[in-house]
């Protein structure tokens, strides 16, 4: 993409400029976008009942090592806080995938997401609607997931919490996430990691000698109950390939959709 100083005007970028979709796609010419020329997607090539399936048919395809894609679990998680309407989206992991759909970890006591999911525990309403969004650049693929979130039960987080590294699970303890930290002085080189430092090293002193550290009650499992999945292959002159599968009452439908 191309660069301008502010002294050229108000773009200070510009794109694309020579950019290609995919690392052996043609090189496109100045001011083109590259093509997406991998695949076509056909109503056929989907799961007739289940976007859980066809989900973790591509996740399979996303995962062996020739189809590139580097961490197929990445994805944007976006929320949306009442009344005001305000969207936030972060990058987090998928880290399971089941029949209910699809689960991420995280701290659900200070985060933006807990106040946008559930609210702010002082009257607040939450709101439960969330989206994910897993982007396959490699396979010129995206998958839009739209639903419901519900948190995990204690114990089914545990089970995960336990895998993780030892320095993680204190981590988890010692994160007041999205809390603004205070640094020492002003204009000082603490800019207010030692505050976090410092939390951390409570944690450790908490659970020294603890090799089984509980998992937090704020913190665990949030699964989105998908109730839309697109499926989307890119495609030629941006006439991609777009099917959707709807929740209704019996089972799903699936209908492709105009790019």
């Amino acid at each position: 993409m191309a660069l301008h100083s502010a002294q050229d005007g108000a773009k200070l970028i510009f794109a694309p400029t020579g950019n290609t979709a995919a690392p052996d796609a043609p090189t496109s010419g100045p001011g083109q976008a590259g093509q997406f020329l991998k695949a076509a997607l056909h109503r056929r090539d989907l799961d007739a009942h289940s976007p859980i399936a066809q989900f973790h048919a591509w996740y399979a395809a996303a995962c062996t090592p020739s189809s590139g894609v580097a961490h197929p679990e990445t994805c944007t998680l976006a929320t949306a806080e009442l009344p005001s309407g305000r969207v936030s989206a972060r990058v987090v992991y998928m880290k399971e995938l089941d029949a209910q759909g699809f689960v991420i970890y995280s701290n659900f006591g200070t985060s933006r997401k807990r106040r946008d999911l559930f609210g702010d525990g002082a009257g607040s309403a939450g709101n439960p609607w969330a989206s994910l969004v897993f982007w396959w650049e490699a396979m010129e693929r995206q998958v839009r997931v739209e639903g419901r979130a519900e948190r995990l039960s204690r114990e089914e987080s545990q089970v995960y919490f336990d895998t993780r590294v030892r320095g993680s699970r204190v981590g988890a303890w010692a994160s007041r996430q999205s809390v603004v930290l205070k640094g020492e002085g002003e204009g000082g080189e603490d800019d207010g990691r030692g505050q976090l430092e410092g939390w951390v090293r409570e944690a450790e002193k908490r659970f020294e000698g603890v090799e089984e550290v509980p998992v937090p009650e704020f913190w665990g499992g949030l699964r989105v109950v998908p109730e839309r999945v697109e499926f989307w292959q890119g495609r030629q002159n941006r006439l991609h390939d777009r099917f959707a599968y709807e929740k209704r009452e019996g089972g799903w439908t699936l209908e492709r959709l105009s790019p």
